[in-house]
């Protein structure tokens, strides 16, 4: 564990029509679901108090890529998301690859015995959850951060 920074991190799903958010404790041993928020004018702003309540380290943001790695219709939304979140919180963001956090929520989702309607309310806290574990493992086993960080704007690109 010598290269993991301690601290709470934040897992967001970006979606469509809703956004997931998961969080992991300061050691980085779990990541948990926190809630769904609905897509709407007001999703960064709940965020953003989601934020002040776990003063989290940094933010994990999916990104959406398909199967060869190449960006997708929702990868410029992910990014928009993630950059504005950035400017709203000032709190780091960093991109990360979400190629199967949703079909392996899906799957664990189904395994437990839930259907894929009765689901749809948690499964974007779910992948958010998957994307998380994903990003601190990674970090406890390389020692390096997972994902590339967003830069902030008075950074040049």
């Amino acid at each position: 564990m010598s290269g993991f920074r301690r601290g709470v991190r934040l897992g967001i799903d970006v979606g469509k029509a809703r956004v997931g958010v998961a969080r992991c404790d300061p050691d980085g041993m779990l990541a948990v679901p926190v809630e769904t928020v609905q897509r709407s004018e007001q999703s960064l702003a709940r965020i953003a108090e989601i934020a002040a309540e776990y003063e989290p380290l940094e933010f994990v943001v999916g990104l959406p890529v398909n199967m060869q790695g190449a960006d997708t219709p929702s990868t410029a939304d992910a990014r928009e998301f993630a950059a504005a979140l950035q400017r709203l919180t000032a709190v780091p963001v960093r991109m990360m690859d979400e190629r199967l956090s949703t079909v392996t929520a899906h799957a664990a989702l189904r395994s437990s015995g839930r259907t894929q309607r009765n689901s749809r309310s948690i499964v974007d806290q779910v992948a958010a959850v998957v994307l998380l574990q994903h990003a601190i493992d990674t970090e406890k086993s390389t020692g390096n951060p997972a994902g590339s960080v967003v830069p902030t704007d008075e950074e040049p690109t």
